[in-house]
This record gives C-alpha cells, sequence and structure tokens, in this order.
C-alpha cells in the first residue's frame, strides 16, 4: 500500500538560514524530492541567479521566481527550499499558505552572517559588502521580512547545521513537529 500524496512542505528564512541543508535532509528522511528553488531558476535558464539580477534586475527576477514558484508549488511529495526573498513579493506566502505546510527557519545573526560571509561571491545581494555591511543588511531584511515570515504556522531554530551531527540533530528536532499528514 503506498502513501497518500502529500502536500508541499515549503522552508523560508533569511539567506544563510539553512534552507537548502535542511532541506536536503528532510526530504530525504521523508522520503521524496527535494527542489531548491534558486537552483530550480537557475536550471531553467541556463545561468545564475546572480546572473539574472546582473542582467535583468531584481523586478524580472522575482516575476521569474513567482511564476516558477507557482510550478513547483504544483507538485507533490516535495520539499521546496524557497529564496530568502520568495514570501515578500506578490501573494508568494499566501499562495504557498494554502498549497502545503510553510515552516520559517531561522538562525542567529552571528550563525547568518558566518554562512553568508563563506559564500558571499554566490549571493548577490552580498557580493560586494564589507563584513559590518553585511550585519547590516541581516538587521535591515531581518526587519522588513518578519511580517512575512511570521505567517509560517512553525518557526524552526537553524542555527546547529554545520556538519552531519547537528544536521541529524537538527532534523531528529523537526520531524516530531510536522503535521501528521507528513509521517
Amino acid at each position: 500500500m503506498s502513501l497518500p500524496m502529500r502536500p508541499p512542505i515549503f522552508l523560508t528564512g533569511l539567506p544563510g538560514c539553512g534552507k537548502t541543508t535542511l532541506g536536503r535532509a528532510l526530504a530525504r528522511e521523508l522520503h521524496c524530492d527535494f527542489i531548491d528553488l534558486d537552483a530550480y531558476i537557475e536550471g531553467r535558464f541556463s545561468c545564475s541567479v546572480a546572473d539574472i539580477f546582473a542582467r535583468h534586475g531584481e523586478e524580472r527576477f522575482r516575476t521569474i521566481e513567482h511564476n516558477l514558484l507557482h510550478e513547483v508549488a504544483e507538485m507533490n511529495d516535495v520539499v521546496i527550499a524557497c529564496g530568502g526573498g520568495t514570501p515578500c513579493f506578490f501573494d508568494n506566502m499566501d499562495y504557498m499558505l494554502s498549497r502545503g505546510f510553510v515552516i520559517h527557519l531561522q538562525a542567529s545573526r552571528e550563525r547568518l552572517f558566518d554562512r553568508l560571509k563563506r559564500k558571499r561571491a554566490k549571493r548577490p545581494h552580498v557580493k560586494q559588502l564589507s563584513d559590518s555591511e553585511i550585519l547590516t543588511y541581516i538587521d535591515n531584511i531581518s526587519r522588513e521580512r518578519a511580517p512575512f515570515y511570521s505567517k509560517a504556522p512553525l518557526t524552526f531554530e537553524s542555527s546547529r547545521l554545520e556538519d552531519r551531527d547537528q544536521i541529524a540533530g537538527s532534523l531528529a528536532r523537526l520531524m516530531p513537529l510536522l503535521p501528521n499528514d507528513y509521517l
């Protein structure tokens, strides 16, 4: 007997909060597919998110993101790691809430800084920023995006994802918090 189809799980949160890392682990645990929305966009357009931003600007990127979010949100048995800004544009957050289960991942300011600093080159918004400017960026987007992220029915602490043991521990804490439909 096969399990019934489960609606998508959407992971939201600031850049560097661990959406991709925890999302992959969660998808493995739930025996479902994993989609990183930014990687999905890059695959469709054969260029990086940073290149799309540079060539076409944020407004065009957000339209592409919105359209492809609607595409992947129609899938079942999938964990979707959204871009940090995804919930903040168009009707994206309300749409995700209507289609599946939304989890807001929240990491400490220090952990976000460490992760963003390490992967600075891949992140268009922090690529050219100094360390102090990255901290200011984190503070600013935390305030701006809080009203959107706060709509998620579950906020999960994601500061501890730095190695396999921490990922396994975080996953063990997350699993009991999921709705029964997903287990």
